[in-house]
């Protein structure tokens, strides 16, 4: 083929820089092109100058020799890729029945390396067509033993194939040497647990990994407390398989739920199979109060974890106390999205007499809670839509009174956008038919979001209901009937003046109407701080001027410029809601562009001169009733 290839060289066909690439090319009988992916040599043209090759999807593609120099990649006999195209039905043999072969043709392909989503990207579904996780778990396995390859602890990792064979409890002590952090050493330390039973000298294995261990959990008890905690589980975990006693001097885990561990952050910081461990341990290491523990973080975790916590209650005899937590968190619509959407899903007798309306009303107000917060998923809203008879179990047989009041407080909540609103509408309607007419006579009002208010603030709009209703506008009727006794309505300017006057009052009477059915009375306690939430103060530096401001971002009705109170429903607080501290925000105000960067995030809370208490009747106002 050198040859044919340099009589067109010497034709002007070709260049000389094509004339060992096209060998390779023609050696191979494989390519690959960058576009149209692996393809199959099946003819040369020498008169031409051409290749005939077989692309995936472009059979009988022809090249010209010297573009097809430049753009294709020579693929050789034994890449996996070539052996696909050659004998398919070899490598499903060889896939059955000699998994390592198999796994050395791919990483071979691949320059010794290959990570698993590579070797499962060629491989399946051409050569493995049935339960590709079972027959890798199978070639994993057998990896392990075989001494020639170095498994990762990463997915993003490569499976490595080395010449040298190497023991198995050589390699993974090797590996526990070169890994970087206390993380990685414990992923080691774990596959060598697992691999218990096949290493060579176990005591050895185990009083080397458990010697490192302790080394790191005394680094690391302070300032990662959890990571720590999952390292003295493995390490307790191999001296048991091993029969080797523990050392006085070595840190346990009661020692680290000693430092006053938040459960929540260990929950967080472990992954979920060792969930169980840490619960048992904290029982362990606090044997009086380890149930109040669990019962404060129920709300603060995922959904799983507020499950497992529970167990591990009813378990351990605690039913009451969990079942009067979870009341609390319901009808004090404290409880957390996670936490009522763990709820939902349970089936047990234990969680029976939670299944009312007042769960539905706590989820809506946990759902209105995280509207804000951009961070937050809203899985409790994607599983009430999904889950058809969830509202049946909560409403089927509740008082039609109570009934109503749900459907309001759907109608209110800004959690759900109209064509699901309409279809949760439409499961009430088909329990209960009454509340139909209901729903028809407020539909203009679905739209509506709740406002967030100051007590103080929503006493005094109450007020001044109060007042245009029973005042203002019975003062105003009267006018109107003494400007008719005037007579001559068409000229009468005291008639006019007083029903222009009506028609304002009567507005504004709609307009306070509404915005006391949507107000959400607060006292700003227990805000968040972590970003800037409705009730925090904000120290701001003016980047135009590098002047600093400090703000109070209030409720909705709360303004008081000269004591820097403000709406949180101002251009300045809508640019500052849920943004951390440094962040840089920009908004406009007046036609000016402003530009702002957060210094710092407190309570408001001692800083405002406009809170109050919650009221003793702390209900909104029936104010549709008053006319």
């Amino acid at each position: 083929m050198r040859e044919e290839i340099e009589k067109m060289v010497a034709a002007g066909k070709l260049g000389s820089k094509h004339v060992e690439p096209l060998l390779e090319l023609t050696g191979s009988g494989y390519c690959y092109h960058r576009s149209w992916g692996f393809g199959k040599i099946t003819t040369v043209d020498t008169v031409f100058a051409r290749f005939t090759i077989d692309f995936t999807d472009k059979p009988g593609h022809q090249m010209d020799l010297a573009f097809a120099a430049d753009s294709l990649k020579p693929i050789p006999a034994t890449h996996i890729l070539a052996r696909k195209a050659a004998d398919l039905e070899g490598l499903r043999k060889m896939a059955a029945l000699h998994h390592l072969e198999l796994i050395k043709v791919v990483l071979g392909s691949f320059g010794g390396q290959a990570t698993v989503d590579q070797i499962q990207s060629v491989l399946v579904p051409d050569v493995i067509a049935d339960d590709w996780r079972k027959w890798w778990e199978a070639a994993r396995s057998e990896m392990k033993k075989d001494g020639h390859f170095r498994l990762p602890t990463k997915k993003s990792e490569p499976v490595i194939y080395q010449e040298q064979q190497m023991s198995l409890q050589d390699r993974l002590l090797s590996e526990f040497k070169e890994a970087k952090g206390l993380k990685a050493r414990i992923l080691i330390a774990t596959e060598a647990m697992k691999s218990f039973a096949d290493l060579s000298d176990k005591a050895a294995a185990v009083n080397t990994i458990v010697s490192k261990l302790n080394e790191e959990i005394a680094s690391h008890q302070r300032t990662q407390t959890p990571t720590a905690l999952e390292a003295v589980f493995i390490r307790d975990d191999l001296k048991a398989a091993a029969g080797i006693e523990g050392t006085p001097d070595e840190i346990t885990a009661t020692q680290l739920w000693g430092q006053d561990t938040s459960l929540v952050e260990v929950l967080d910081g472990i992954p979920a199979p060792k969930h169980k461990q840490v619960l048992e341990s904290l029982k362990i290491a606090n044997p009086n109060g380890w149930s109040d523990v669990v019962i404060r973080a129920i709300n603060e975790v995922p959904a799983k974890q507020a499950g497992e916590c529970a167990t591990l209650l009813i378990n351990e005899g605690k039913v009451a106390e969990l079942q009067e937590a979870l009341a609390r968190f319901v009808n004090h619509h404290t409880g957390s999205t996670e936490l009522l959407l763990w709820l939902a899903k349970s089936k047990g007798d234990h969680y029976s007499s939670l299944m009312t309306p007042e769960l539905f009303r706590a989820m809506l107000t946990a759902m209105e809670r995280d509207q804000f917060n951009e961070k937050k998923s809203n899985r409790l809203g994607d599983y009430i839509l999904k889950e058809a008879n969830l509202l049946k179990r909560l409403i089927a047989d509740a008082d039609i009174e109570v009934v109503k009041d749900l459907t309001r407080a759907l109608q209110f909540s800004p959690v759900f956008d109209d064509m699901d609103k309409r279809s949760l509408l439409a499961r009430i309607v088909k329990l209960h038919p009454q509340v139909q007419s209901l729903i028809s006579g407020e539909s203009t009002r679905q739209q509506e979001v709740p406002l967030v208010v100051s007590w103080s603030s929503l006493e005094k709009k109450k007020e001044d209901f109060d007042e245009l209703v029973n005042k203002r506008i019975p003062a105003n009727s009267k006018d109107i009937e003494v400007a008719r006794s005037y007579g001559d309505l068409r000229e009468n300017h005291e008639f006019k003046a007083a029903k222009e006057e009506q028609k304002r009052l009567m507005s504004l009477k709609a307009t306070l109407e509404t915005e006391l059915n949507r107000a959400r009375g607060t006292d700003f306690a227990a805000v968040r701080t972590d970003v800037v939430s409705i009730g925090t103060k904000v120290n701001l530096t003016d980047l135009g001027n590098n002047q600093n401001e400090t703000y109070s971002i209030m409720g909705a009705w709360d303004s008081d410029p000269d004591n820097q109170i403000v709406s949180y429903l101002t251009p300045l607080a809508k640019s500052l809601l849920n943004k951390p501290i440094g962040t840089e925000v920009e908004f406009e105000m007046e036609g000016n562009k402003k530009h702002y960067r957060i210094n710092s995030i407190s309570p408001a809370l001692e800083h405002s001169t406009i809170l109050a208490s919650n009221p003793a009747d702390t209900a909104s106002p029936d104010v549709g009733a008053q006319s």
